[in-house]
């Protein structure tokens, strides 16, 4: 007899890939953002000054990071109590995560958030 406990379920694991995929999401976005808008950029830097120690001198690069850090808790808070003690298709999951992972890296490279930027901005 193969019976799947609570514990055989992979629902966690699919819960911390896709906080994975929206924090990183959220740095492609916040970058994004910086480079579109001055008031952004400036607005981000000073989140990051907040609480990072020496955040003055990598500039508003503290401030993605703490957007995507906040992003990626409260997705994974999110997540996670959906998903602990069930599980959705993993295809799906693996199909979400990939093609979010592919934007965001997209949305990273300079010459992408660029040209997108100048024509946000």
């Amino acid at each position: 007899m193969n019976t799947k406990t609570d514990l055989d379920k992979l629902g966690t694991a699919q819960a911390a890939l896709l906080a994975v995929t929206v924090g990183i999401l959220a740095l492609a976005l916040s970058n994004l953002g910086a480079e579109a808008s001055k008031s952004f950029q400036i607005s981000i830097h000073n989140i990051g000054k907040l609480w990072i120690p020496g955040a003055e001198g990598i500039g508003p690069y503290s401030g993605k990071e703490t957007i995507a850090l906040i992003a990626w808790l409260a997705s994974w808070w999110i997540f996670h109590s959906l998903l602990r003690r069930r599980e959705w298709n993993n295809q799906w999951v693996l199909a979400i995560f990939l093609i979010g992972i592919a934007c965001a890296t997209t949305l990273l490279w300079p010459p992408v958030f660029s040209y997108l930027g100048h024509i946000l901005g």
